[in-house]
C-alpha cells in the first residue's frame, strides 16, 4: 500500500486511559465546558448561585402577613357561626364556656339544660337565636369568648364609647372581632401599653376583683431622677384617698438613667402609679404598661392587636 493511501485513511481519536488526568483536563474545550475542583477551591463558584438571605424587614413582614392571614381566618370562622341561624345545643354550651362538646352531651343527657323553660335531652338538638337557654339555674349566652390583646398608644381612652367623641380603644379593635368587646380595666389617655379586651364577662370581673391580686408592670418615666429616700417612702407605702398605696416592687431599670423606674403593682385604683409619685413631688412623663396578667405587648406594635393563643387563655383561667 502507497504512502499517499496511508494519509488519505482518517485518524482514529485517541481516548485517554481511565484514571488519566487526560480523562478531564486533555483539552482546552473540557476544561472551559467543566467546573473543575480547583474552581471551588479558589471559591469562583462559592456561593454564585445561591439566593441572597433576606433582610430582617423583609422577614418581618412575611410574619406580620402570616399572622394577619391566621387572625383573619379565626374571624371568618367566628363570622361564620354568627350568620347560621340555629346552632347545636351542645355547641351553644360549648361557646358559652361552660364545658367542651363532649361534656355538654353528658350535661344534656342528664337533662341538666333547658330549652325555653323545658329540659331537652335530645342529642343534637338545635337551638335557634331567639331560644333562652339555661344551666344551673342561669342563662347562658352563645356567643364564642374572644380575648384581644391591644398594645394601646397614646391618645386614646379605654371606653367602649364617649360623650365627647374623642378616640376610644375600640376604634383600634373594630376588625377584631364580630362580638361587642370590652375593655378589661383601664389605662388612662396619656398611658399607653398593654390592654386586655373580651366579651367573656365572667373572666372580666375575676382579672379586675382585687382579691385575685392581678399583677401589672409599669415602666416610668419622671420628670428628674428618683432618689433612694423616695424609693423607700414609695415601697413603705403611699397614703392616698383610698388608703395606704402599696407597690408590690419598685427599681431602677438597668442601663437606663434613674428617672426611669420599673413599677409592680396589683391595686387597682384610677391614675394610682401618677397620684403615688405626685405625691412626692414628682411629674410623670410617660407611662407605659409592659405586662397584665402575665401577658407583654412583645411583638405587638404600638395601636396594634392580636388574638390570644389557647394556652394564654387557659393561663388567665387558671390565676
Amino acid at each position: 500500500m502507497s504512502r499517499e493511501n496511508n494519509s488519505e485513511r482518517p485518524k482514529r481519536p485517541r481516548i485517554p486511559k481511565t484514571g488519566s488526568s487526560e480523562s478531564f483536563h486533555g483539552s482546552k474545550r473540557r476544561e472551559n465546558s467543566f467546573d473543575s475542583r480547583k474552581k471551588y477551591e479558589k471559591g469562583d463558584l462559592r456561593g454564585d448561585n445561591k439566593k441572597p438571605f433576606k433582610k430582617y424587614d423583609d422577614r418581618e413582614k412575611d410574619q406580620e402577613r402570616t399572622k394577619s392571614f391566621v387572625q383573619k381566618r379565626r374571624f371568618e370562622k367566628i363570622e361564620k357561626n354568627i350568620h347560621k341561624d340555629t346552632i347545636r345545643l351542645n355547641k351553644y354550651i360549648a361557646n358559652a364556656g361552660i364545658c367542651s362538646r363532649r361534656e355538654a352531651d353528658e350535661l344534656i343527657k342528664q337533662g341538666l339544660v333547658e330549652v325555653n323553660g323545658k329540659p331537652v335531652t335530645e342529642m343534637g338538638y338545635q337551638v335557634q337565636k331567639t331560644d333562652k337557654v339555661v344551666f344551673d339555674g342561669q342563662t347562658i349566652s352563645p356567643e364564642k369568648a374572644v380575648y384581644v390583646l391591644l398594645n394601646k398608644p397614646k391618645g386614646y381612652i379605654s371606653t367602649t364609647k364617649d360623650d365627647k367623641a374623642r378616640k376610644t380603644v375600640m376604634d383600634l379593635v373594630a376588625n377584631a372581632s364580630p362580638y361587642r368587646l370590652f375593655p378589661v380595666g383601664r389605662l388612662d389617655r396619656s398611658t399607653t401599653g398593654v390592654i386586655l379586651l373580651t366579651n367573656d364577662g365572667h373572666l372580666t370581673k375575676k382579672l379586675t376583683h382585687p382579691s385575685f391580686d392581678v399583677r401589672k408592670i409599669y415602666h416610668v418615666v419622671l420628670d428628674r431622677k428618683l432618689s433612694g429616700d423616695d424609693m423607700q417612702t414609695i415601697i413603705d407605702g403611699i397614703r392616698l384617698e383610698e388608703g395606704v398605696a402599696k407597690v408590690d416592687s419598685i427599681s431602677f431599670i438597668e442601663g437606663k438613667p434613674k428617672n426611669e423606674i420599673g413599677v409592680e403593682i396589683h391595686i387597682g385604683w384610677n391614675r394610682v402609679i401618677r397620684r403615688i409619685f405626685q405625691k412626692l413631688g414628682y411629674e410623670v412623663e410617660t407611662l407605659d404598661r409592659v405586662m397584665f396578667a402575665g401577658l407583654t405587648k412583645k411583638n405587638i406594635k404600638r395601636g396594634h392587636w392580636r388574638i390570644l393563643t389557647e394556652l394564654e387563655v387557659n393561663n388567665l383561667k387558671m390565676l
